[in-house]
């Protein structure tokens, strides 16, 4: 079996690639009918909307704001540049401030301040004192910093996929484990002509892959999963951690106990979410069919989503439906527009969804 099929999400970004060729330049150009707030942009990943601010990160390692109103909107300016690959994370503090952290092996997490960068922690370096005690690898110190929030006290959170964690970080470079997100058994998904691959519905132990996080209004901080291989669909969770937790274990077979416990489930990889007004949560789905379908090129897998789950949790929405194309990141702005960027390879936007 291909190695690259086992790991998480950092290696399969790699044969991503290739099945996102085909989509990519056609999504450039965008929907019809579908309102942009810039376009022109390379992979766009990262995104957050707060303090005023609209920020993306582009795989290049462009750190940019999107102006979204007056004589140059539609355009970007460039608040600082990141080492290129995947691309980065992005925060915006409440004061205006930005961090990023890179997709290299690094992990290197950065905060802008006065058109200022300060490295503030070597995530990897770090992890490797803190590892996944359920790595089903055997690559516990194994990191992959990913998703990114700010907290009103101005650290952040990090949303390790590789150690299945969220850590805390201060702009001291203080680091503490906030949660930890256990393995899951799942089936093996149909639908793939590999004899490499397990018989679909055999059962696979599978880890979180931790892509995302973000903070509600009470303090709580909610967790995204892509699911590790095979990346089974409606599979992936969201998990809410108690206000002021630390050390939290989230466990997929007691999802109910402890200072972790399971928000949402039945989604598709997941790769970012915010939180909107009235409590509801967004999650963008990098593939609707899961990110083994887009890494086997099946036809269809590029198309992504992006989930409004309401504030009681029992109500969904799609968000232009069959318009989200391979997205990296949601953001929704104090007037309770959403954002999606994408798709993360290749020319992509920003753009209002809805």
């Amino acid at each position: 079996m291909n190695e690259n099929h086992k790991r998480a999400f950092a290696a399969v970004c790699a044969g991503l690639l290739v099945a996102a060729a085909a989509g990519t330049s056609a999504a450039a150009a965008g929907p019809s009918g579908q309102s942009r707030a810039v376009d022109g942009l390379d992979g766009p990943r990262g995104l957050d909307i707060a303090a005023g601010k609209t920020v993306v990160a582009e795989s290049n390692g462009a750190i940019s704001e999107v102006i979204r109103s007056g004589p140059d909107k539609g355009t970007t300016e460039r608040i600082g540049k990141v080492p290129g690959g995947f691309g980065a994370g992005v925060a915006v503090a409440g004061n205006g401030d930005v961090w990023a952290v890179t997709g290299d092996k690094t992990g290197t997490l950065y905060l802008f301040h006065d058109g200022k960068r300060r490295t503030v922690l070597e995530v990897a370096k770090s992890q490797r004192k803190n590892p996944d005690p359920y790595d089903l690898e055997d690559a516990p110190k194994e990191s992959n910093a990913f998703g990114l929030a700010a907290l009103p006290d101005g650290s952040a959170l990090v949303a390790d996929a590789a150690n299945n964690s969220v850590i805390r970080v201060t702009r001291q470079g203080k680091v503490s484990t906030i949660a930890r997100v256990k393995p899951r058994t799942v089936p093996m998904p149909a639908g793939f002509d590999d004899p490499e691959l397990p018989p679909a519905g055999t059962p696979i132990p599978s880890e979180a892959v931790t892509t995302s996080v973000t903070v509600g209004p009470d303090g709580a901080v909610y967790i995204g999963e892509l699911r590790g291989f095979p990346g089974t669909p409606e599979t992936s969770q969201i998990w809410r951690v108690e206000p002021g937790a630390t050390n939290a274990v989230c466990k997929p077979n007691k999802p109910n106990k402890g200072a972790c416990t399971r928000e949402a489930d039945g989604l598709t990889s997941i790769v970012d979410l915010d939180m909107g007004r009235g409590g509801a949560l967004y999650a963008a789905e990098l593939s609707k069919m899961s990110w083994l379908a887009a890494e086997f090129e099946v036809p269809g897998s590029e198309e992504g989503a992006i989930i409004r789950i309401g504030h009681d949790r029992n109500v969904r929405r799609e968000l232009s439906p069959g318009q989200v194309i391979l997205p990296g990141g949601v953001a929704v702005g104090s007037n309770g527009n959403v954002f999606g960027s994408g798709p993360v390879f290749g020319p992509g936007s920003v753009r209002k969804v809805g």
